[in-house]
């Protein structure tokens, strides 16, 4: 799990950077703002792809270096690789999550991401609680609600909308690329930070506790996420708009 949200923060990186870049341009030069935010998208889906192949591969190793051991090691490695299938859509998912705010589309963001959740909830019911499809069922329901997460906005920018973005031919501009790796390095060091404090506690706890140790962090991190929650969303929320305010 560290090392899943570990990657799948360069999502939030583009997406916080890039979201603020964009809403410059939109006051004044639509076409301009429409060329970065097709650019920075393919580029996380690029480079989302690119990373989800590398895991999937070196999925063994990466479980064992974070410290599994036993059979937790099958059990990591299987959800792992699962969770690679979809891990593009995952960082997708957090990009579009910043630039639905920038499009005007706050709260068409937010029944996407309700419906991934709710997605998974039903899902992890049905293929674990019904279906005994276990470590898997787990991984597919995760999977399939990242698919929903990532790849709606990608049919909704392509698709005719209502929107201040969609989707064009994109223009690769380093300048900007580099800007939004610069202003979204903040989010990104604060979500690889938490990565590495969860890979360590891992690690300690399977020596101390074992894996239930490590099951009872597991869900302990769970309901952490509904405080992290209000912050990302805080944040998130309130970049594009001060963008906008300052070019005014």
């Amino acid at each position: 799990m560290p090392y899943l949200m570990g990657i799948s923060a360069l999502g939030f990186m583009i997406g916080t950077g890039g979201s603020a870049f964009v809403s410059k341009p939109l006051v004044k030069e639509e076409k301009l703002a429409n060329q970065y935010f097709s650019m920075l998208v393919t580029i996380a889906a690029i480079g989302g792809f690119v990373l989800s192949v590398l895991s999937f591969i070196f999925m063994r190793r990466i479980v064992m270096a974070f410290g599994a051991a036993g059979d937790l090691i099958d059990y990591c490695t299987l959800y792992g690789r699962i969770s690679c299938i979809s891990l593009t859509a995952f960082m997708l998912q957090n990009v579009f999550q910043s630039f639905f705010v920038a499009a005007g589309k706050p709260q068409l963001g937010l029944k996407v991401i309700v419906a991934a959740g709710c997605t998974n909830i039903v899902l992890d019911a049905l293929f674990i609680g019904v279906l005994h499809f276990g470590i898997a069922g787990a991984a597919l329901a995760t999977m399939t609600s990242e698919f929903i997460g990532g790849l709606l906005p990608v049919v909704y920018f392509f698709r005719k909308n209502d929107s201040l973005l969609h989707f064009v031919k994109p223009v690769f501009d380093r300048r900007v690329f580099f800007k939004t790796c610069t202003n979204g390095s903040s989010e990104l060091m604060t979500n690889l930070s938490m990565s590495l404090v969860n890979a360590l506690y891992n690690l300690q706890l399977m020596k101390i506790a074992g894996e239930n140790g490590v099951a009872a962090y597991g869900a302990v991190m769970y309901v952490n996420f509904i405080f992290v929650a209000s912050f990302l969303g805080y944040a998130i929320g309130c970049a594009p708009v001060i963008a906008t305010i300052m070019v005014l």
